[in-house]
């Protein structure tokens, strides 16, 4: 199975949030969504650290701000 986008995750987090916040999910199903959660955000972040870490290697190591960005 293809490794999930970081678009795909992060709408998979949300996702799991509003279930949370709905409060119509029993404590199981609420431990079992926190758990579902975490293990998106650990993945997000893993790949947040891999972009970073290109980046750096494509700027020689120094991120500079964009100039006229939006």
């Amino acid at each position: 199975m293809a490794e999930k986008s970081f678009e795909e995750r992060l709408a998979a987090l949300e996702e799991t949030v509003k279930k949370m916040e709905s409060g119509k999910l029993s404590l199981e199903e609420t431990l079992a969504a926190y758990e579902s959660g975490v293990k998106e955000a650990d993945e997000l972040k893993k790949q947040l650290d891999t972009a970073e870490k290109r980046m750096l290697e494509l700027s020689g190591g120094e991120l500079k701000p964009m100039e006229n960005a939006p």
